[in-house]
């Protein structure tokens, strides 16, 4: 005698509230920078600026593969999309990563070719790229700060962020470059500077494309920890065994759980449902739990046999910890 108890969870405290605004600025002011950028590099034949302008119309697609994020993240679900369109926010942080990892192998790709072949620099076209960059240091910093205060929450506005701040270090690092081999005369120091600088970003954003490409696999966020949900759930009052816990995020600010609890002894009251679902809101900001509970353990408890494939679905859910034998207690 199964009974299914669904719970929706409070609104979610970090949900990203009106970045429209954060995005529209981020887009107009970086579309002009690329304006910028693409006439002077025409003018004073700097290769390295056309090149940058290219490099800053990929923050544009960025910016706007995270907008249509969080808009798709706000769509209503229906009767067919039970969830909404709330992973398109997922799928956003991966394109953004996917997108900043690429463009970062073409830098390296071009400061390689620059270590080999040198390119001369004169006086005014390295001023007028030292201004240029400067320009876009200011442009980039301010268009990070709008996305900074959502960053530590969600994984898509974070991937945004990353972006602008990527390209504010490029920026800074074309600025020194350009000031001490104007000084010095070391050609060589524009491309280590670029591969350097390349270097930081590829590990900033390395985690930005593991943590995307897990939950794009429905994988447990990594502001969760199983172990810990599976005690709270079997410390609950009556509960003796925890099943089929299932922890996946549906968006980068929507964590959804289901799980089987046994209760010989009874059944479960709303008191009971509100405590459970405070309980794990509040430690892991879990939005959207839906339990079932039974007196008797009908289902199968994972890896035991003929469980049709049920071994493999907890796999799927949890392929980043090894955690499961524990949970099961197998």
């Amino acid at each position: 005698m199964g009974e299914g108890h669904h719970d929706h969870g409070h609104a979610h405290s970090h949900a990203p509230a009106n970045f429209n605004q954060a995005f529209a600025i981020g887009i107009a002011l970086n579309l002009l920078f690329v304006a910028i950028e693409s006439y002077y590099g025409w003018q004073i034949n700097s290769l390295a600026l056309l090149a940058d302008a290219g490099h800053n119309l990929s923050d544009v697609a960025g910016l706007v593969l995270a907008w249509g994020g969080a808009l798709a993240g706000k769509l209503q679900p229906s009767a067919r999309k039970t969830y909404g369109w709330k992973r398109g926010t997922i799928l956003a942080a991966f394109a953004n990563a996917l997108l900043l990892l690429v463009v970062m192998g073409a830098l390296v790709w071009e400061a390689f070719g620059r270590l080999m072949s040198p390119a001369p620099l004169q006086g005014e076209q390295g001023v007028t790229m030292m201004v240029v960059a400067g320009v876009g240091i200011a442009i980039n910093t301010v268009t990070a700060l709008l996305f900074m205060r959502g960053s530590q929450h969600d994984l898509n506005i974070r991937g945004a962020f990353l972006h602008m701040a990527a390209d504010a270090l490029v920026s800074a690092g074309v600025v020194i470059a350009g000031a001490l081999t104007l000084w010095q005369g070391w050609l060589w120091l524009d491309p280590v500077v670029s591969l350097a600088i390349a270097g930081v970003i590829v590990l900033g954003t390395w985690s930005l494309f593991r943590q995307s490409l897990h939950l794009l696999f429905d994988g447990v966020p990594d502001s969760v920890d199983p172990l810990a949900v599976q005690a709270i759930l079997a410390a609950l009052p009556g509960v003796t065994q925890v099943h089929d816990l299932h922890i996946w995020a549906t968006g980068t600010s929507y964590i959804t759980l289901t799980a089987h609890l046994v209760m010989p002894q009874g059944r479960a009251d709303d008191a009971f449902l509100k405590h459970a679902n405070d309980q794990l809101h509040d430690r892991f900001e879990i939005t959207h739990v839906t339990l079932q509970v039974m007196q008797e353990p009908f289902t199968q408890a994972c890896g035991a046999p003929d469980e049709h494939d049920h071994h493999d679905d907890h796999d799927h859910d949890h392929d980043h910890d090894h955690d499961h034998a524990h949970e099961h207690g197998h």
